[in-house]
């Protein structure tokens, strides 16, 4: 099972592709999912990369948090999941 990895303050010309490349140099990524915002179909700044074990991400994160890509800094950190909720308002 991978470990998902989050990527917060992107360019918002970071795509998937350059991603992956990005994190391929620490392991095997499984997936790479910049978040978009559903009306306007922009980038929200973040994304969530999977990789293929826990070795590669805690690898990606130490080596990544605070790394220059597309002329930010971003952050890496451990993704960790909210629970989801029915209560839509």
């Amino acid at each position: 099972m991978g470990k998902k990895i989050y990527v917060g303050n992107l360019s918002y010309d970071t795509n998937e592709s350059g991603l992956s490349d990005l994190f391929g140099a620490h392991g095997k990524v499984v997936s790479a999912k910049v978040i978009s915002d559903r009306d306007s179909g922009r980038s929200k700044g973040f994304a969530f990369v999977e990789m293929e074990t826990e070795d590669e991400a805690r690898a990606a994160i130490s080596a990544l948090n605070g790394s220059s890509l597309d002329g930010r800094q971003i952050k890496v950190n451990e993704s960790i999941d909210k629970p989801r909720t029915n209560d839509r308002y």
